[in-house]
């Protein structure tokens, strides 16, 4: 049932919802696909080629994806959305916690104050202007999905019920833990997913549904569209646009333990790298608290926001000496050293000592029924334990990825030249594929949800603002896509001596050793000597068994693994380069945040250092497409806001919780 006050917010702060009736010709993908817009078939180096026409591709069908692509759909674009999964399965799904925004419904609240805690999060690295756009357009953007039908939890009311949540606050951090986490129990992911995969059936969407992509199709330095292979038939489709809207997810899968489904590869951070762009900040990787111990299963940070807490062997509530304010719900860094330090130190539990403890059962049972429904059942499936009568085990687990293509707050894939940001023409990004930068250095819980939703949507503002349905788009030559033709051959009929999942293991456990919670220098570099050498091998050993190319599940994951390790080695490079610890970035040998100023002592009197001295700027990873190589160069942080008057700068500050 819709919420009336929500419903007469949503004219001030947006369009009011109306029941759309236009575009409602709904076909299944394939259909779609091949009869509305292909332009002609062609063969090139033996493979069927198709090449399709489309005002706008979105690559990715998650949150993002979706939002875009029903965006610019309802728009009157044509617009085709490629994904390797069927958007239902896309890893948004596993989302547990909520999705934060500023509504004020359990206490007074202020985006500006979501805005400050979003900041002190990143620890000073977001930039300010993208981070400002979020926050303000977050209650318009969670009151439009309660429109689209999603079944929000709520309050004795009827309100939309708001948790706490992980480094929330109000008044600017000094009115004590927010209640700003929207949620669906605990499974708002999966609630969200299948809401807006629901809305975008209202429009002409064309789904290239099981399509993986290869790579963009780029032409004198302009996006036009990518080249994918149909997994069904064997096919490859060159699907030509004005405009490419990257929404691929992210890269958790380099890891050998984590919360990413195994299809997080980082596809879209890959292409972007192949199409000779630099990514950002990609040694910057969240370990979410609470994995379940030996599976590696996400527990939602919201169970420690309905009253969950980590104890140790002795039973003791360590976080209360690590974080004295928040707690247990400190942001989520924090809250995996404060863990990682317990173990090292001998006061973990289990027989080798090796995790620690989530205690819910002296939470009311009906409690745990309507808000931890999901996560009464995982315990219960993946550990065996009964959270009404026994603590979880849990451990840091690889969760998100803060990095990924330079974008700006309009969705706008961007790169830097000469100290100068310029948009790349026709090219966008959203989601955990992209760097806005809101995360900076460390992502809030809950925060993700809202990214992907706020920036697809702005993906879909952008272009519709700037373009026209029907706009003229670029050409490209008749062998375009070669190049990505013939690593698809090359890669399909590989004959070295190592398999795929051996390659990969090897990979996953070197970034799982060498670019653990804890850094240090010697470490990281063995580590990025492993990855090089391991570049090597996946480049000339690598085995693949299949040679046909229906389902062939074999080449899609050795694929895959191409992706994975041109962006582990981003992110091992980019965090062995990083003399300093900030946010989930933490160097055991430089354990101090290095800002331009020390802002632990009155900056009156300082001399402000330059950029070169001091590690408070973005990370831009560029690879050498021949041997995988990576260089490095550096982006100032963007601490302006859109507007000034509207909501000042948060000046940087010693963070604790």
């Amino acid at each position: 049932m819709l919420n009336i006050k929500h419903i007469l917010r949503s004219h001030v702060w947006g369009k009011p919802f109306q029941q759309t009736k236009k575009n409602l010709n709904i076909f299944p993908g394939h259909q779609n696909q091949r009869k509305g817009f292909c332009t002609s078939t062609q063969v090139i180096g033996g493979y069927t080629v198709k090449d399709h026409l489309y005002d706008a591709v979105v690559v990715g069908a998650g949150g993002a994806g979706l939002r875009a692509g029903f965006g610019l759909a309802s728009e009157g674009f044509r617009t085709a959305v490629v994904s390797k999964l069927f958007p239902t399965r896309s890893h948004t799904v596993a989302a547990q916690g909520g999705i934060n925004a500023a509504l004020g419904n359990m206490e007074p609240d202020d985006w500006r104050w979501h805005m400050y805690d979003t900041v002190k999060g990143s620890d000073w690295l977001g930039d300010q202007d993208a981070i400002h756009y979020m926050c303000r357009e977050a209650p318009t953007a969670v009151i439009e999905l309660e429109n689209y039908g999603m079944p929000f939890s709520r309050t004795s009311d009827g309100l939309i019920y708001q948790r706490a949540f992980g480094g929330q606050s109000y008044d600017f951090g000094r009115g004590g833990q927010a209640h700003r986490c929207c949620c669906v129990a605990d499974r708002t992911g999966h609630s969200m997913l299948h809401t807006l995969y629901g809305r975008s059936l209202q429009y002409d969407t064309a789904y290239f549904t099981e399509y993986f992509a290869l790579d963009l199709l780029m032409v004198n330095g302009e996006c036009r569209g990518v080249i994918a292979l149909c997994l069904e038939d064997g096919s490859l489709h060159r699907i030509r646009a004005k405009n490419t809207v990257i929404s691929t997810g992210g890269y958790g899968r380099s890891f050998f333990s984590c919360t990413s489904a195994h299809t997080c590869t980082g596809d879209g951070n890959a292409m972007f790298s192949r199409a000779g762009f630099a990514n950002q900040d990609m040694e910057f990787v969240q370990f979410h608290p609470t994995g379940i111990y030996g599976a590696g299963c996400l527990i939602t940070e919201g169970c420690r926001g309905e009253g969950g807490y980590l104890v140790n062997s002795e039973g003791e509530r360590f976080m209360e000496r690590y974080a004295p304010t928040a707690k247990d719900l400190a942001s989520r860094d924090v809250v995996s050293r404060s863990m990682t330090i317990e173990i090292r130190e001998g006061r973990g539990v289990g027989e080798h000592k090796d995790h620690v403890h989530l205690q819910l059962h002296h939470l009311p049972p009906e409690q745990l029924a309507a808000r931890l429904p999901g996560i009464s059942e995982t315990a219960m499936i993946f550990a065996g334990v009964d959270v009404t009568r026994d603590p979880i085990p849990v451990l840091p687990t690889v969760h998100y990825n803060m990095g990924g293509i330079s974008t700006n707050y309009k969705g706008q894939a961007i790169y830097n030249k000469d100290g100068s940001d310029h948009v790349i023409p026709g090219l966008y990004a959203a989601g955990e594929a992209a760097c806005a930068s809101v995360h900076g250095a460390n992502r809030l819980g809950a925060n993700s949800l809202l990214d992907l939703v706020v920036f697809g949507r702005a993906c879909a503002h952008t272009i519709s603002a700037e373009n026209k349905p029907g706009d003229t788009v670029g050409e490209i030559t008749d062998n375009a896509g070669t190049e990505s033709i013939d690593n698809l051959d090359s890669v399909r009929y590989a004959d070295g001596s190592r398999s795929v999942a051996s390659l990969r293991n090897d990979m996953q456990r070197t970034m799982q050793t060498h670019a653990a919670v804890f850094r240090t220098g010697d470490v990281l570099k063995q580590g990025c000597d492993k990855m090089s050498e391991l570049t090597k091998e996946i480049k000339t050993d690598i085995k693949t068994s299949d040679r046909g190319l229906i389902w062939n599940t074999d080449l899609v994951e050795a694929l895959e693994l191409q992706n994975l390790v041109t962006v582990a080695n981003q992110t091992i490079i980019g965090a062995e380069a990083r003399k300093e610890s900030r946010g989930a970035h933490a160097r055991e040998d430089f354990k101090v945040r290095l800002d331009e100023y020390d802002y632990s002592q009155p900056i009156e009197g300082q001399e402000k250092l330059p950029i070169d001295k001091h590690w408070r700027k973005h990370t831009l990873t560029n690879v050498n497409k021949s041997d995988g190589s990576v260089s490095i160069t550096y982006r100032p942080v963007i601490d302006s806001t859109l507007n000034e008057t509207e909501c000042g700068w948060v000046k940087p500050a010693i963070r604790s919780y």
